[in-house]
């Protein structure tokens, strides 16, 4: 007998490691994660309640940094994704400047592709693109525009933040807010 333990939020923060998806959490919400300059400070999910106003809040989850292979377990990918089933909501944060030298483009197309080999149900789950660290990046790198294009290109929203000033979470929160009212439960098998 295995008895297999998920997590339960309504967003959950996805994307490569060292993205920002646990800054954002902690200026989102309360929970205080591990924030560190490494790859895969978050070896959990953690969660945190976002307040909206009123009753009104939603829980969202900070996903483990997934990487090429993830689906076929590498990273502990199937550790991570198994959590992302239990999401209604994607927020994929993409680091816009690339200041790891990463191309935000590939690791937009590397993540998709993951999810979709794990579950192509969960590839169809709706997502909203969030480029964060927009405060450090080069004027004149083009991987805004780039980036902006690709998402469009799959029918996918894009918002620009920066989690270490804040600027854009307030405005991201109020979208997330408004898409979860319009989005069934998840399916529970």
């Amino acid at each position: 007998l295995v008895l297999e333990l998920k997590m339960l939020a309504d967003v959950g923060l996805i994307g490569m490691p060292s993205v920002g998806k646990s800054s954002i959490l902690s200026r989102i919400s309360s929970a205080r994660p591990k924030i560190a300059a490494y790859h895969f400070t978050t070896l959990s999910p953690n969660l945190g309640v976002v307040r909206t106003g009123g009753e009104r809040g939603f829980v969202a989850a900070d996903i483990p940094g997934l990487i090429e292979g993830a689906a076929d377990g590498a990273g502990l990918g199937h550790a991570f994704l198994r959590h992302v089933e239990r999401t209604r909501l994607l927020l994929h944060v993409v680091d816009a400047a690339g200041s790891e030298g990463r191309d935000p483009v590939e690791d937009f197309d590397t993540i998709n592709a993951e999810l979709e080999q794990y579950s192509p149900e969960l590839a169809t789950r709706p997502q909203i693109v969030v480029a964060n660290k927009t405060d450090i990046m080069d004027p004149d790198s083009d991987n805004l525009e780039r980036l902006r294009a690709r998402v469009e290109e799959v029918g996918c929203e894009l918002y620009e933040i920066s989690a270490g000033t804040t600027v854009g979470t307030r405005n991201l929160m109020r979208v997330v807010a408004e898409k979860l009212k319009t989005l069934p439960p998840v399916t529970i098998y």
